[in-house]
């Protein structure tokens, strides 16, 4: 089987299929984002940490999945963009309906109550390391979270990245029969 490479499609045909792209990158965070604002969340301070256990546990196994689709896939690079468009939302979501919870489980927890926008603010100036100051943890427990969360943006951001763009050079290489592809099933 022959796949023709992404450079030496008509120009009609990449445009269309990096608008597709983009479009089910847009699709799948705005989605992800409306199940946060719509979704009851009960705080119960005994499950907090099972959920952002589960959470996480959740992202990791999109995230591999999504290694896997990107290997495999005819056009890699296109579809670790839209890999990207999944796997960051979700990760964010999970930490702001994490850190949504621990406040609705004890305004002690944050420096001021928390709005869903609060949370879902706090938690990228967090990813960002922006930080403004304007909302801080207060108790052991929300700093926890908040180091767990740092730590895992650092991941992320330098072990995720890594992930990706290895994936993407394992469809290359699939794509283009260069390569070992031997044992290369992630």
């Amino acid at each position: 089987m022959t796949i023709e490479p992404f450079q030496e499609l008509p120009p009609g045909r990449r445009r269309r299929i990096i608008l597709l792209g983009v479009l089910r990158g847009l699709l799948t965070a705005t989605v992800l984002v409306v199940l946060y604002y719509v979704l009851p969340y009960r705080s119960l301070d005994g499950e907090t940490a099972l959920r952002l256990l589960a959470g996480l546990l959740v992202f990791v196994g999109i995230t591999g999945w999504q290694v896997r689709t990107i290997s495999g896939s005819r056009y890699p690079v296109l579809k670790a963009a839209q890999a990207l468009g999944m796997v960051l939302p979700l990760y964010l979501v999970v930490f702001a309906s994490t850190y949504y919870v621990l406040e609705r489980a004890s305004a002690a927890n944050f420096s001021m109550p928390l709005t869903r926008t609060d949370a879902l603010y706090f938690t990228v100036t967090v990813f960002s390391t922006v930080g403004f100051g304007d909302i801080v943890p207060k108790s052991e427990v929300a700093r926890i979270v908040v180091m767990v969360q740092m730590l895992g943006d650092l991941a992320l951001l330098g072990a995720g990245a890594r992930v990706l763009l290895g994936a993407v050079n394992r469809g290359r290489q699939r794509r283009t029969g260069t390569g070992d592809n031997a044992g290369s099933g992630v």
